[in-house]
């Protein structure tokens, strides 16, 4: 899922860049933790995005090559880690939401006037 090995580079292109050092700092133990605490769905969208953007054709068929340089790599890093930021926090809402309204109609109108406050 997470290979630690890619933070082990010491180009200077990136030396500069405090999340790398941040990543750098962090135990393998704490990188691996928190690289499964994403959900398989989530898991599966991010695999599914980032196949779209590679233009990923069935390996029992062809053989994919893909190439390419440093600057567009970490373009698709980036885009992936944001997305599975952006998806996890709306997993975060959707579970929220779900234990909010009790048994899970998020169809409902969620904009409508819940009526009175009682405490």
């Amino acid at each position: 899922m997470f290979n630690p090995e890619f933070l082990t580079t010491d180009n200077e292109a990136i030396s500069g860049n405090s999340l790398i050092q941040y990543l750098q700092e962090q135990s393998p133990d704490v990188l691996q933790r928190v690289a499964r605490s994403a959900s398989g769905d989530i898991q599966d969208i991010i695999r599914h995005n980032v196949q779209g953007l590679l233009g990923m054709l069935p390996g029992e068929q062809f053989e994919v090559k893909i190439q390419t340089n440093r600057e567009n790599l970490a373009g698709l890093l980036a885009s992936a880690m944001m997305t599975g930021y952006f998806l996890r926090q709306m997993e975060q809402r959707m579970e929220l939401d779900t234990s909010l309204l009790g048994c899970g109609d998020l169809d409902g109108d969620l904009d409508a006037d819940p009526g009175e406050l009682r405490l």
